[in-house]
């Protein structure tokens, strides 16, 4: 059984008990969060689509923790001029484990 997912303006494909991380959400660690933009839905083999959601349908889960990516640097330079500018990133990111369909 699995789910295709609208979280955060991304779409995520979750089954039961996977972890998965998505762009930083509200929450403390270990509160639940449920997601109620479902796309599409299979269960038992029969696929249930939505038009573009599933009335009814619900995803829960609870936040494991909030975590940083790597580091992204960003090396700007122009040939001849001097000119160079160097910059960092670090994206927040929520780690969310998926505790069931319906």
């Amino acid at each position: 059984m699995y789910a295709i997912v609208e979280i955060a303006g991304k779409q995520y494909k979750v089954e039961n008990k996977q972890s998965i991380v998505t762009d930083k959400l509200e929450g403390k660690e270990g509160s639940k969060v449920e997601f109620d933009k479902v796309l599409f839905v299979e269960k038992d083999g029969k696929p249930q689509v939505g038009t573009p959601t599933i009335k009814g349908a619900k995803v829960t889960g609870k936040i494991e923790a909030h975590v940083k990516g790597d580091k992204v640097v960003v090396f700007k330079r122009k040939r001849r001029k001097g000119y160079k500018v160097k910059n960092g990133h670090r994206q927040n990111y929520t780690q969310v484990l998926i505790e069931t369909i319906k």
